[in-house]
């Protein structure tokens, strides 16, 4: 199977897994904004933004690296068991040093749903390191099904607990922490994990050099969550809660392209890892970076224009502010595309570090012009820092990145992106129902035009596909 397909191929099922939580993620969002106020949502939001943070710091990003070495131990059995009890053996005294840590740290100062929350940083490390060993073993089928019975779970478990129960930001938490339990309870069992845990052969050689690989990822990690949650706390701290749970459901709809983001990369990272030596590198790196820009860049501007039809159905009134910020951050997302292709780029050479320093400069600006003008122009400036903190990483990677891999972006692209973004985001503020129906024809027009060629060839392999079986 060629690149292109095998890439093709570990997407699509990924995605359909994925997809269903995600997709459920926003079938609930008329639960959450119905039955929780926006204090509570706020908080929820702001305790998983901790964890988020928590987690690549306890494990040391270890999950990262077991992936990444279990690709060059595919085939050798006895290298995959040695990995895998290394893994396994940090990853317990890792859980172990920190629940020790939590609680002599909440024993001072007062966290909310204590130990619910340790339970679920717990879960969470679990199924983050259970699905990146799905990966790592090649089996996207069995991480798929994962992701899909995390979203079951999600579904189930919020509708009795918040609906039925009424247990408000709890029963979220609750919710999300059962979720990841099954996750990592069926991998577990799934790919029978239970046979590689020979603490026997620990070896410390083996685990620096996995350190190597994942430490340097840690200030990207926390980077990354700076430019992507420091907002929460800011907002938190000037504006209070309510104010970060508005940020929070605006946050929600740009989340679908870092969803999508996700699904791809993860099939993407595998595919950089595996050809970063081919002879062809650079074309096929900037062929995929081409294509993927494209359908990513309408996937936005096409969410600006729909985002008028959509929002007040999914949304309940109490949060109709959070319609204002979502131009801002869905272009943003649309950086973060770029940066995310880049990034795996970086690993699959092991730049590690090249990856967490561009991280930390992101961050700083985020932090800055958050700092500056929170106080003057409110959730805007939230938005707004995200976007050119995002911005600044984009064309620095780029630009840094021609050293490695050399990624030429097609001639007009950024041009044409710059004016159909200009174009929607004006029409997205006119708040005029013509405007927008005009918004979302010319985007549609557009977006057919810009993915023509990529649309024609996958539909020519489908229909290929079905008429050649028969």
């Amino acid at each position: 199977m060629n690149k292109k397909k095998q890439l093709a191929k570990n997407t699509l099922i990924i995605f359909m897994g994925r997809v269903c939580t995600q997709l459920i993620s926003y079938f609930l969002l008329p639960l959450y904004t119905s039955f929780l106020a926006t204090k509570e949502y706020g908080l929820v939001d702001l305790i998983q933004t901790y964890v988020t943070l928590l987690v690549p710091v306890i494990t040391l990003e270890l999950e990262m690296s077991v992936f990444r070495f279990l690709i060059d131990c595919r085939g050798k059995e006895k290298d995959t068991k040695k990995l895998m009890s290394n893994n396994f053996f940090v990853l317990g005294v890792s859980l172990l040093s920190f629940s020790i840590l939590y609680i002599i740290f909440t024993s001072f100062v007062t966290i909310p749903f204590r130990w619910l929350v340790l339970f679920d940083i717990f879960v969470c490390v679990l199924s983050g390191n259970f699905l990146q060993v799905a990966r790592g073993f090649g089996k996207t089928v069995d991480y798929s099904i994962s992701c899909i019975l995390t979203g079951v779970t999600t579904i189930l478990s919020n509708i009795v607990l918040i609906c039925y129960f009424h247990m408000g930001a709890e029963g979220m938490i609750l919710s999300m922490t059962l979720a990841n339990f099954i996750c990592s309870l069926y991998l577990f069992f799934r790919l029978k994990m239970y046979q590689y845990i020979q603490f026997t052969q620990v070896d410390k050689k083996l685990i620096k050099e996995m350190n190597r690989y994942s430490i340097p990822l840690i200030p990207n990690g926390i980077s990354w969550w700076i430019v992507n949650a420091s907002d929460r706390s800011i907002i938190a701290l000037v504006l209070g809660a309510s104010a970060n749970g508005l940020y929070a459901i605006s946050n929600k709809f740009p989340t679908i392209i870092s969803s999508l983001t996700g699904v791809f990369n993860l099939s993407w990272s595998e595919s950089a890892a595996l050809h970063i030596n081919s002879a062809d590198r650079d074309e096929f790196f900037s062929d995929i970076t081409n294509t993927i820009m494209k359908l990513f860049t309408c996937l936005g501007v096409g969410m600006i224009a729909c985002m008028p039809f959509i929002f007040p159905f999914f949304i309940h009134n109490r949060y109709l502010e959070a319609y204002n910020y979502i131009p801002f951050l869905v272009l943003g997302t649309v950086f973060n595309v770029a940066i995310c292709l880049y990034s795996q780029v970086y690993l699959a050479k092991k730049l590690s570090k090249q990856v967490a320093s561009t991280a930390i400069l992101g961050a700083i600006i985020n932090i800055v012009i958050n700092v500056i003008f929170i106080r003057k122009i409110g959730l805007y400036a939230a938005a707004i820092s995200t976007m050119i903190s995002y911005f600044v990483m984009m064309v620095y990677r780029h630009i840094d990145l021609k050293k490695y891999v050399h990624i030429r972006l097609e001639k007009g692209f950024i041009l044409k992106t710059i004016c159909i973004f200009t174009f929607s985001i004006y029409l997205y503020y006119q708040n005029n129902i013509y405007l927008n129906i005009l918004n979302l024809t010319v985007v549609c027009i557009y977006s057919l035009w810009l993915n023509y060629s990529f649309l024609l060839s996958s539909w020519k392999t489908i229909t290929d596909k079905v008429f050649s079986r028969k």
